[in-house]
């Protein structure tokens, strides 16, 4: 559910027009509610009601400090995977306890960064980043919590790209060697081991893959304790999926997401830690755009929009599908035609859809595409000299500007030349 309705012939975002928004930002813009954002939240707080644990939202889906604020206020913590994204967890006013840190390239600054700032956890990836924490965090006198993750050999059956769980993946460690990197991880200083990590991978949706990785955790976890560490808390991770097509696209709840975790772990004891990113962000925003041209091909047409890859990256790398409505409400029973839907960037992968149906729509209307609040603005790039797209959040009647877009002489003054040159 989403909070993007047509309302009086016009896209809403919540109680504003979309309309309302673009005339002051103009497009492309990004646009977030509030409501859905918290709703979903609320969704695997629910799921998990009863169970002592922390829902870490992944910031890497949708950094914004207004965002992470928001979400923060709510209860959340936050699933960090760099300095950068640890410094907008805790400009977004998200205590240290609160933030969980992940990734499998963490330097020896970043290791500072957190220990002096304050930590939840560290998710550690590997014996040589084991090793370096535990220097940094001995050189300050400290103590760094950790998990280790392990790779469980699961396939997540998603797309190649965001499969983190197979052996070959560069994620973790492998699970048959878990008991004897944890005797290793209990000789060090600096160390505090304090749980299991695992994460299979994104867009998952099945439950099946979940089942499998968390039963052997919870395998792990009991052999783990026998050998004499104090294994009490579990990171599951995130991966739940979304429904990106309307029609015939139903990934699992969150409430059996829950049931599950509480059928395969639940018995442990354990704090449960789950790092939900896109079914909390993804349905919460929109891409909005206007089509600059229409354009007749041989034996094609094409809408040419002014949104472009740089902007939405995920139809070009992933060959992701959105839905793209048009912001005016089209009359019911209209006849659709087929577009190649595209971008203005000099590259044949700036491509959004091809011989998409839509309703009738003209140069200067206005697109939008849904289900592009995860893994939209946060990898958006300034490729073509194109500035970055500003971000809107809703709430209620009214909406705020969270990001602006630069001007080109913004862009450019951050290069330099040199004065030999």
């Amino acid at each position: 559910m989403d909070h993007f309705l047509y309302r009086g012939g016009q896209l809403m975002a919540e109680d504003v027009a979309i309309s309302e928004i673009v005339a002051e930002t103009g497009t492309p813009v990004y646009v977030y509610s509030a409501a859905t954002l918290l709703r979903h939240l609320k969704l695997f707080e629910d799921a998990l009601d009863g169970l002592p644990h922390l829902v870490c939202f992944a910031v890497k889906s949708l950094g914004n400090v207004a965002v992470l604020k928001l979400l923060g206020e709510a209860g959340a913590g936050m699933d960090i995977v760099s300095g950068g994204e640890y410094a907008r967890a805790r400009a977004a006013g998200v205590p240290g306890e609160r933030i969980v840190f992940s990734g499998v390239g963490k330097t020896r600054e970043e290791m500072r960064m957190a220990l002096e700032g304050g930590i939840r956890q560290f998710n550690v990836e590997s014996e040589p980043e084991l090793h370096a924490l535990s220097d940094v965090a001995s050189s300050l006198g400290k103590a760094a919590p950790i998990t280790i993750r392990v790779n469980p050999d699961v396939d997540a059956k998603t797309h190649a790209k965001i499969a983190t769980g197979k052996s070959e993946n560069k994620f973790g460690i492998p699970i048959a060697r878990a008991r004897d990197v944890y005797a290793m991880a209990a000789k060090l200083p600096g160390i505090e081991v304090i749980g299991v990590d695992v994460h299979i991978g994104s867009q998952l949706t099945e439950l099946a893959p979940f089942e499998a990785a968390f039963t052997k955790v919870a395998e792990l976890t009991e052999s783990l304790r026998a050998d004499g560490h104090d294994i009490r808390r579990l990171d599951l991770g995130g991966g739940l999926g979304i429904p990106y097509e309307r029609i015939n696209e139903a990934p699992p709840l969150p409430f059996d997401y829950g049931a599950l975790i509480r059928r395969t772990v639940g018995h442990l004891g354990c704090e449960i830690e789950i790092e939900p990113g896109r079914l909390v962000a993804g349905n919460a925003g929109l891409l909005v755009s206007r089509v600059t041209y229409a354009k007749s091909g041989e034996g094609r047409d094409f809408l040419i929009l002014d949104a472009a890859m740089n902007d939405l990256v995920r139809p070009s790398m992933y060959d992701a599908h959105h839905d793209i409505i048009p912001v005016a409400e089209p009359e019911a029973g209209v006849e659709t035609k087929p577009w190649d839907i595209v971008g203005p960037v000099c590259e044949t992968g700036d491509t959004f859809a091809r011989e998409r149906e839509l309703p009738p729509v003209a140069e200067g209307d206005f697109v939008a595409f849904r289900s592009a609040g995860a893994y939209g603005a946060v990898m958006a790039s300034e490729y073509n000299a194109r500035p970055l797209v500003p971000e809107v959040l809703v709430s209620g009647d009214q909406f705020a500007v969270i990001r602006r877009r630069p001007s080109y002489e913004e862009m450019i003054a951050r290069d330099s030349i040199p004065e030999w040159l």
